[in-house]
C-alpha cells in the first residue's frame, strides 16, 4: 500500500515534471521567437546589400534616398536602382520562398529527403515548353524566342500538362512512392524530348536555350512580379491550410487516415501548391536548382522539429535569406560579369546539406 508520504512524493514529483514541461515550452518558444527575428533581420541586411552592391556601387544612403522618394545624387542610381536592382531582389525573395516550400512539400509528401521541387517533372515540364519555343529552328516561333514573356508563357504550359499528366495518373495510383516513380519517369520523357530537340537544332539556339537552363534573376521586371507573386501567395497560402495533413503524413498514410484526412485530395492540393510555386518560378526565372532540396535540411537541422507550423515560415525566410545571398555572389560585386545561379546555388549550398547529414547521422530520422 502506499503511504501518506510515497503519495506526497508521487504529487510532488507530478508536479516538478509539469513544471519542467512548461519551462521547456516556454525555452522553446523564445528559441524559435529569437531565431525567427534574427532570421528575418539577416534576411533585411541581405536585400539591401543587394541594392547596394553590383557593377555600380551605390552607398546606402542613396539607396535609401531613392526607397523614400527623395532625390538621389545621380539620377542613374535612382534608374538602377528602381527599375533594375529592386524588382531583381524582390525576385529573389519570392522565388526563394517559393522553392523552399514547394521542395518543403515534396520531401514530407513522399517522405524522402532527397524529393525537390522538380521531383514530379515539373522543371521538365517548363524546360519542353521553352525547348520547343527556343529550339524550334526560326520562323514565327524563333520570332517569339526572343521576347521573355513569350519564353515565361511556354514555361508555364508545359508545367501545367505535366500537372494535368500527373494528376491524372495519381486518380490510379494509391501510394506516394509510385506518384514518386510516375512522376520521375515523365520527367524522364520530357527531357528525352528536349534532348531530340536540341539534337537537330542549330548552335545558336542551344546556346540560347542553355543559358535559360543557368537560372538568373537579371530580367525581372514588375511587371512579372505583378504576375509572379499573386501565383506564389495562392501556392504558400495552400502550404499553410496544408499543415495538418503535412504533419499526418509524416506519420504514414495510415496513420493520416486513421485521423479522417483524405489521402487524394490532400495530394491534388500538395501538388497543385507545388506546380505554382516551382512552375512559376522556373518560367520566370529559369530552372533554379537545390534551393528546395537543401533548405528544408536546414531548417529541421537548425529548429529540431517537423512541426510544419514552425517550418513553413523557417523555410520561407531561410529561402528567400539563401537566394539572395546567391544572387549577390553571383553578381560579383564590382564586376560586369554574371555567374550562372544555378552554379552558385549549388556550390553554396551543397556544403551546407554535407554538413547537416553529417551532423545528423540518420537523415531519414526526421521523416
Amino acid at each position: 500500500m502506499l503511504t501518506a508520504d510515497n503519495n506526497t512524493s508521487y504529487i510532488i514529483k507530478g508536479m516538478r515534471n509539469q513544471r519542467e514541461k512548461k519551462d521547456n515550452k516556454v525555452n522553446q518558444q523564445s528559441r524559435h521567437i529569437l531565431f525567427f527575428t534574427t532570421l528575418l533581420l539577416v534576411m533585411v541586411v541581405l536585400f539591401f546589400i543587394s541594392l547596394v552592391y553590383g557593377s555600380v556601387d551605390i552607398p546606402l544612403k542613396e539607396v535609401i534616398y531613392s526607397l523614400t522618394g527623395h532625390e538621389t545624387q545621380k539620377e542613374t542610381w535612382r534608374f538602377i536602382i528602381n527599375e533594375f536592382r529592386l524588382p531583381k531582389a524582390i525576385m529573389a525573395v519570392v522565388d526563394g520562398m517559393a522553392l523552399a516550400v514547394s521542395g518543403l512539400l515534396m520531401q514530407t509528401l513522399f517522405r524522402n529527403p532527397l524529393a525537390g521541387p522538380y521531383v514530379l517533372g515539373i522543371s521538365n515540364g517548363a524546360s519542353l515548353g521553352v525547348a520547343l519555343l527556343v529550339l524550334s529552328g526560326g520562323g514565327a516561333l524563333g520570332f517569339l524566342a526572343t521576347s521573355s514573356w513569350a519564353v515565361a508563357i511556354m514555361a508555364i504550359l508545359g508545367a501545367g500538362i505535366i500537372l494535368a499528366i500527373v494528376m491524372f495518373l495519381s486518380l490510379w495510383v494509391r501510394d506516394n512512392v509510385s506518384l514518386l516513380i510516375i512522376g520521375i519517369m515523365v520527367g524522364s520523357i520530357t527531357g528525352a524530348v528536349v534532348s531530340v530537340l536540341q539534337f537537330f537544332s542549330n548552335p545558336e539556339a542551344i546556346q540560347h536555350y542553355l543559358i535559360w537552363t543557368f537560372g538568373s534573376l537579371s530580367g525581372a521586371s514588375w511587371t512579372q512580379l505583378s504576375v509572379l507573386t499573386p501565383i506564389v501567395f495562392i501556392g504558400i497560402l495552400l502550404a499553410f491550410v496544408s499543415q495538418k495533413s503535412l504533419n499526418a503524413l509524416l506519420l504514414g498514410e495510415e496513420y493520416a487516415r486513421s485521423l479522417g484526412i483524405s489521402i487524394k485530395k490532400s495530394r491534388s492540393i500538395i501538388i497543385i501548391a507545388t506546380t505554382l510555386l516551382a512552375g512559376s518560378v522556373t518560367a520566370f526565372s529559369g530552372p533554379i536548382a537545390f534551393l528546395g532540396l537543401a533548405v528544408p535540411h536546414i531548417a529541421r537541422a537548425l529548429l529540431k522539429t517537423a512541426n510544419h507550423a514552425i517550418l513553413i515560415p523557417a523555410v520561407l525566410l531561410l529561402g528567400a535569406s539563401l537566394l539572395l545571398s546567391c544572387d549577390i555572389i553571383a553578381q560579383l560585386p564590382g564586376y560586369k560579369t554574371t555567374l550562372p545561379l544555378n552554379a552558385v546555388t549549388a556550390l553554396f549550398g551543397a556544403p551546407i546539406v554535407i554538413w547537416v547529414i553529417i551532423k545528423a547521422k540518420n537523415i531519414n530520422a526526421s521523416f
